[in-house]
């Protein structure tokens, strides 16, 4: 009984209703809208971490991450294969890492001077696919070196420009080498791109005198879900070393992840709680259009709480009436943008570089935080129905007769 006339009641006045089931819709549309651009931004850049910047998993000697000296070398590429033949890895590639000093012309940098294997740097991290000038360590070029444009653009350097980088062996002793810039690259991470100098293994291990030696192992696996397995795996078997994954390596990254899922639900309910005001005066000039009607209704007995329970329901219709759209919308726009990406490009290119973030993001539903949405939209309803449920409630039957 109660729930039909509820339901009657809200198509007394259609326009109003409709515009108040649209104004959720919208809102729904506006938060589930943000939460699947966080997602997509999320994950866009988790990816970015993983594909193209630290892998899924890096080893090092125990003491190398605190000071970066030359002498604390990984154990030989041999005594590491168990971690290469664990079925979750993928790939791998070694590196020989030196804090170096840049020094042009024009000016010097600090920088990590990255020593790779070609061939495995660009199946880890997709080394080659990031070049926008120069070649992969493909030509004859003596000493050959890749840069960031970053770096590039701060000290004016091209195509064959002549570096000369400075750095220390495991003894202590200065080492320094002329080199050529072979290739440009550019990446989504301006930052890591201004301090990143990549050359071939084995000529700075030539240089530091140490044939085959290298100081980081990076790992790429076939899933992320295996991550937590084959870490305790590789822990076990090597216990001495320093085994990180990208949330230890990356942590501003994991922090960023779990902030922005916290902030896209405060923004939702912000947006539901704004609507909240509209429902609350729509329902409040509902009852005084109806204050003789329901003064009628408690005259002929109706309790108040069929009372409270009546406006409660017609304001839970409304609210539910509306979700079903914004749900709908929301899907069908953040599917559409989910294949052709947003470019963001407009809002300062170099900006999100800056942070690590690609320009063409790619949203997605949030279909694991509909419960929650779920449950704000439904609170927001009956929140929003106590105020004027009290109204009615206040009235008193022979005052309410009399208007």
């Amino acid at each position: 009984m109660i729930t039909l006339m509820a339901w009657r009641n809200i198509w007394r006045n259609p326009a109003r209703s409709l515009i108040i089931m649209s104004s959720i819709a919208l809102g729904l549309f506006a938060g589930i809208s943000v939460l699947g651009l966080y997602k997509g931004m999320m994950k866009s850049r988790v990816r970015t971490v993983i594909d193209k910047e630290v892998g899924h998993i890096q080893i090092h000697h125990s003491l190398f991450s605190d000071d970066l000296e030359a002498g604390y070398l990984l154990p030989s590429k041999k005594n590491l294969e168990g971690l290469r033949n664990l079925p979750a890895v993928k790939e791998v590639c070694y590196r020989t890492l030196a804090p170096a000093m840049l020094s042009t012309a024009t000016g010097s940098a600090g920088v990590i001077l990255l020593g790779i294997d070609p061939d495995a740097e660009k199946r880890v991290s997709g080394l080659d696919k990031k070049l926008i000038e120069g070649t992969y360590f493909s030509g004859k070029t003596r000493n050959p070196v890749l840069i960031g444009k970053k770096l590039a653009d701060k000290l004016k350097l091209h195509l064959r420009s002549k570096v000369v980088v400075m750095f220390t062996d495991s003894a202590n002793n200065m080492i320094s080498a002329a080199c050529r810039v072979a290739g440009i690259f550019e990446s989504e991470n301006a930052p890591l791109d201004q301090r990143s100098v990549y050359i071939p293994s084995q000529i700075i291990n030539h240089l530091l005198g140490m044939e085959q030696a290298s100081h980081e192992m990076c790992i790429l696996l076939h899933t992320d879900e295996s991550l937590e397995d084959t870490y305790l795996q590789m822990k076990n078997l090597f216990p001495l070393l320093k085994i990180e994954k990208w949330q230890d390596l990356s942590p501003e990254t994991a922090l960023l992840v779990d902030v922005a899922n916290q902030y896209s639900i405060i923004i939702i309910t912000i947006i539901m709680l704004a609507l909240a005001f509209g429902i609350i005066n729509t329902m409040l000039m509902a009852i005084l259009e109806r204050t003789r009607e329901i003064g009628m209704l408690m005259a002929l007995g109706m309790s108040k709480s069929k009372v409270f329970a009546l406006i409660l329901s017609e304001t839970l219709y409304l609210t539910l009436a509306g979700f079903p759209f914004g749900l709908f919308f929301s899907w069908t726009t953040i599917t559409y943008f989910n294949r052709v990406g947003i470019n963001l490009s407009a809002f300062r290119e170099e900006l999100m570089k800056s942070f690590g973030f690609s320009q063409i993001v790619y949203p997605e539903f949030p279909s694991e935080q509909l419960t929650r949405v779920v449950l704000i939209v439904v609170s927001t309803a009956l929140i929003s129905g106590l105020f004027p449920a009290l109204k009615a409630l206040s009235l008193k039957p022979v005052d309410a007769l009399r208007k």
